[in-house]
């Protein structure tokens, strides 16, 4: 079988890589990503490995790259990703790497600490310039310069004696809006209203030179006479980190310092704009660089964490690795680690080696499998050379949620929505949306629209479009016929507002409808009763079909891992106890409706009491037979079930326990004889050619030569009888459960046909009213799309989907799927993105 219908056949290879090509032949293993690397130093600790240097160097290398990084955000750039496909570096261009990268780095580091040296230099002289610009003195008009006051006159008069010489002092300076209050009322306070405090907001608002916002300061100017308060002054506008400068008491000298800081500012700023255009030339620099080395020494950190998993020879001259990987892929990875060692001279070399743990399972997937395989592998990856139910699962899947979803309408929906989303796969901004929801969407792109396009084709079985009947064929049924002949008169029709039609009059039924089923049902007062029990039967003969399939698969798995026993003492039994009870009920469904008519439709036969009858042995005289001789066929199938339950029960464990006392008693023969066995088997030209010698039987699990602590008979019994409980009460309980098709089927329909009662045909019929149904329509054709996509599409297709997945996981793969295995997981430098 193939790949996808079985897991492929998985090897254990064993490399010899020669010391000094090691590095390359792994690096070109991980871009071909075929082979999984097993860790053959369990046991020591990872500081303790051969390349644990190589490997902090990469991490140090990846901690600068997050650095660069970083400082390229910041200046709001981005990097673009590297095209091609980049090898992993060889080891000789590391320390080139790591000196360009270091430069880097440092170069950033020092016009960045230039770069904030010279912004705060600026912002000082700005805030400067703001103080001394900023008059802080309280308005003279023109005609006071030439009164007893003027600019010149001094604040206090002159005094005379010992503090004579004392003069008022200024501090003047900048502070956050929100500490001028407090400062203000801390020094008035501290200093006794011995000052006079002047704060005003600048004009304009300066750039911050940490974060670069625009803000607001506040400068001020205090005036104060005597060296105690000045240096109280001093403290608190310390504590509050103020920016203090010098004041000069002469308006010309305040003038011409305010022009020396424009001055200054101006050289700043150029200075300031020469350091931003070579921090550009760096960043443009890093964007060119960074893309492709974290590529690189992302490879070169993973190869030489896969070179840590090898052992070393005795001689230190070779590293030797034990891989998984699929047979068929063996000629590729030794064309790849000839191509990784040709410079060394010496080749590397790859052998398959026997091994008795079980392989991974590798199933190779493409955009349409994926989501199905997924499907299975969620309730548990297959063991190795299973039976994979994703093909199977690939049809039955799309069709049990469409049997519960059939609408042609809300299937179509669904359709053209999953067809949107193929048809545009491939462009890079579906791709690259990160809402999750969305990504969930996208990524089972193939499995809603199989989906939907299922549900369309039960959509035409139920007849129904929006929970509306369509008539696509001529009815099977004739009104015309019944008026004719049942002698409808005009009284009658007056009397009677809802009118039968009986079918066993000659022309009123006309045949049976060619697709689906006879749009006439939905107006018939029993259209729920007819579909319910057309559902119901439907869903029996669905979920004994879709078990019986899984029961019958089981017999790939036995016959591929040569258990030949469990063909008769499992599947046999479990087919006949299946078919003999389950099956006999659905042939009794297909026998009425074959043979029963319509004129007998009224005395027909209760399949449901026939059923209960078989297992009580009785006879309802009620309830007459289908067939002759129905009563002997029955005890007979209940016979054949029960009888199958001890072979179920015993047949496995005391087939298993007598071939384990025959091979002890052969292990027991006398040596000479064993010796003769010995050299026969080492004489054959198969001894050398042994791939796996791994048993998928879970019985014989272990190495051969444990086989006496392994078997143990109490566990073999105990694992079938709870095998055989499962399975027998499982069938009554999975049968029952398949009628989860009929019950959402039929809710699904009785949203619908609520949802278009209470909207559409509310609406509909406002518009005949009123008059306005273009007006009207347009709010209720919303509400209706509104509704349908959110209950009946998402909220019913989710509860669809839900129990479709249960059908599967619990009810069909438990036939035949153990679901215990591992994948393989292949050391790739590749990111899978379907």
């Amino acid at each position: 079988m193939g790949s996808m219908f079985r897991s492929e056949e998985v090897a254990l290879v064993q490399l010899l890589l020669p010391t000094g090509s090691a590095y390359n032949c792994v690096s070109q293993l991980g871009e071909l990503g075929l082979v999984e690397f097993r860790d053959l130093n369990e046991s020591v600790s990872a500081f303790q490995r051969r390349f644990v240097v190589d490997v902090r160097r990469c991490e140090e290398l990846e901690k600068t790259f997050t650095f660069l990084w970083e400082e390229v955000q910041r200046a709001g750039l981005t990097l673009a990703p590297p095209e091609g496909t980049l090898p992993a570096p060889p080891p000789r261009d590391l320390l080139r790497i790591q000196e360009e990268t270091d430069r880097l780095a440092q170069e950033l580091r020092d016009v960045r600490g230039n770069q904030q040296a010279l912004r705060a230099q600026l912002h000082q002289l700005r805030l400067h310039s703001a103080v001394l610009g900023q008059s802080h003195s309280p308005p003279v008009a023109a005609d006071h310069t030439e009164g007893p006051f003027s600019e010149t006159t001094p604040l206090l008069p002159g005094t005379r004696g010992p503090h004579s010489d004392l003069k008022v002092n200024f501090v003047a300076g900048a502070v956050e809006p929100y500490k001028a209050a407090a400062l203000e009322r801390l020094l008035w306070r501290a200093c006794r209203g011995f000052l006079i405090a002047s704060f005003r907001e600048t004009e304009g608002q300066l750039e911050d030179p940490v974060t670069g916002e625009p803000a607001t300061w506040m400068t001020f100017v205090i005036s104060y006479w005597g060296e105690q308060i000045g240096q109280k002054i001093r403290k608190i506008t310390d504590c509050f980190h103020c920016h203090v400068f010098p004041y000069l008491e002469q308006e010309e000298a305040r003038f011409r310092t305010l022009q020396q800081l424009q001055q200054q500012s101006q050289e700043l700023q150029e200075v300031l704009g020469e350091t931003d255009r070579f921090l550009s030339q760096v960043l443009g620099r890093v964007q060119q660089l960074l893309p492709p080395w974290q590529v690189q020494i992302h490879k070169m950190k993973a190869v030489y964490l896969t070179l840590n998993q090898c052992s070393v020879n005795t001689t230190h001259k070779c590293l030797i690795a034990e891989v998984w990987c699929a047979a068929r892929d063996l000629p590729t990875v030794q064309q790849a680690l000839q191509s990784g060692s040709s410079e060394e001279g010496v080749s590397a070399v790859a052998h398959r080696i026997p091994c008795q743990d079980m392989p991974p399972t590798l199933i190779r997937t493409n955009r349409f499998t994926s989501s199905f395989q997924g499907i299975v592998d969620a309730y548990g990856v297959g063991r190795y050379r299973e039976v994979n139910p994703a093909p199977y699962t690939i049809i039955t899947f799309p069709f049990l949620f469409a049997v519960m979803f059939g609408d042609v309408g809300h299937g179509l929906l669904m359709f053209l929505f999953a067809l949107a989303m193929v048809l545009t796969e491939n462009r890079p901004a579906v791709k690259a949306a990160q809402n999750e929801i969305w990504q969930t969407f996208f990524g089972g792109r193939y499995l809603l629209l199989l989906m939907g396009l299922f549900s369309v084709y039960t959509g035409f079985i139920y007849n129904e479009c929006f929970s509306r009947a369509t008539t696509i064929f001529p009815s099977g049924w004739s009104v015309a016929a019944m008026a004719n002949q049942s002698g409808w008169s005009d009284e009658y029709l007056s009397q009677h507002s809802m009118l039968t039609l009986n079918p066993n009059i000659t022309g009123v039924f006309l045949g049976p409808y060619p697709f689906g089923i006879d749009p006439i049902w939905s107006l018939a007062t029993n259209h729920l009763s007819f579909l319910n029990s057309f559902k119901m039967k439907m869903s029996v003969i669905l979920g004994v079909t879709h078990m019986a399939f899984g029961v019958f698969l089981s017999i790939f798995n036995h016959v591929h891992f040569g258990q030949s026993h469990r063909l008769l003492l499992e599947t046999l039994p479990e087919l006949i106890f299946l078919l003999g009870l389950f099956g006999y009920l659905v042939f009794l469904i297909v026998y009425k409706w074959v043979n029963v008519s319509a004129a007998s439709a009224s005395s027909a036969p209760s399949i449901l009491i026939h059923f209960i009858n078989m297992f009580l042995f009785s006879q309802n005289p009620t309830n007459h037979l289908l067939f002759h001789g129905q009563e002997v066929v029955q005890y007979v199938l209940v016979v054949l079930a029960l009888a199958t339950v001890p072979i179920l029960l015993l047949g496995t464990p005391l087939y298993l326990l007598r071939q384990h006392r025959h091979r002890r008693n052969t292990q027991r023969r006398p040596a000479g004889q064993q010796d003769e066995d010995t050299d026969k088997l080492l004489a054959s030209p198969d001894a050398s050619t042994l791939e796996n010698s791994w048993s998928p039987d879970e019985e014989k699990a272990g190495s051969p030569g444990d086989e006496e602590t392994e078997f143990v008979p109490s566990e073999i019994f105990m694992h079938q009888a709870i095998h055989t409980i499962e399975f027998c009460l499982g069938c009554i309980s999975n049968t029952a459960s398949y009628l989860r098709l009929w019950a959402l089927s039929l809710a699904h329909a009785q949203l619908s046909e609520v949802l278009w009662a209470m909207v559409m045909r509310i609406g509909l019929g406002m518009g005949r009213e009123i008059g306005v149904a273009a007006v009207v329509l347009v709010p209720v054709f919303a509400a209706f799309a509104v509704l349908t996509v959110a209950i009946l599409l998402v909220m019913e297709g989710l509860s669809a989907f839900l129990h479709a997945l249960r059908l599967h996981w619990v009810e069909f793969q438990n036939k035949f799927y153990s679901g215990t295995g591992y994948k393989l997981s292949p050391f790739t430098f590749t990111v899978d993105s379907d």
